[in-house]
């Protein structure tokens, strides 16, 4: 079955990325460009990991996203917060509803080249708590599919790593060979990872917690 994965670059979608050619999947990875900070240097891991898998390809243009801001992400008024892997509040770097531009996208581009799944590395369990990654999101978005695309089309949204924490992705990224070397997870920074935002903070711990050396550079490590 022809499938979709939505590649940002970072650990989670590349592990995603495993899982899906592990089940034999013809994979066309799908990664979004919206004005983020590292911008650059994560088309750049999507196109490491892409060529990683032999996969067909799109890059898209999203960056309307920026102009919509809300985010530190996006918005260079808006400071990248330090992480603080204890509170319960969204943090700063959640960029309002951007799972369902790429989702839309995915779902689109699976009509035309006639794709079964769209894979997500959406994390719900030991995650920075973003609402778009709640797996009663991904149920909601799954009927919606079904509803708004032609009657012969069966489409599904897959997210096989919802469930999971960190560590636990970290240890499923290197049982299926995952090239986790050619990720990049940092919010701030694009040559060496800065190790103190959120999504560093959230990286650091998984591999401490699975026993395992993170292959990229910090800056810093807490």
């Amino acid at each position: 079955m022809k499938s979709i994965v939505l590649v940002s670059g970072g650990m989670d979608s590349c592990v995603t990325a495993a899982i899906a050619a592990a089940e034999g999947a013809d994979l066309a990875m799908l990664h979004s460009s919206y004005g983020q900070l590292t911008e650059s240097r994560e088309r750049r891991a999507f196109e490491s990991i892409a060529d990683h898998y032999h996969a067909e390809r799109m890059w898209l243009d999203q960056r309307y996203l920026g102009r919509i801001g809300g985010s530190s992400l996006t918005d260079a008024a808006i400071p990248v917060s330090e992480a603080n892997l204890t509170s319960t509040e969204i943090p700063s770097s959640y960029v309002p509803f951007r799972n369902a531009h790429f989702l839309s996208a995915a779902v689109s581009w699976a009509e035309v080249i006639g794709a079964g799944q769209i894979f997500i590395g959406a994390v719900f369990a030991d995650s920075s708590g973003y609402p778009d990654c709640r797996p009663e999101y991904y149920e909601a978005f799954n009927e919606l599919v079904r509803r708004g695309t032609k009657p012969t089309t069966q489409i599904k949204i897959v997210t096989p790593l919802i469930g999971l924490h960190k560590h636990e992705i970290v240890r499923k990224g290197i049982e299926l060979k995952a090239p986790l070397n050619l990720t990049w997870s940092c919010y701030r920074n694009s040559e060496v990872a800065c190790g103190t935002c959120d999504s560093c903070a959230l990286r650091l711990r998984a591999f401490a917690q699975a026993g395992v050396r993170d292959p990229i550079l910090y800056a810093i490590t807490l």
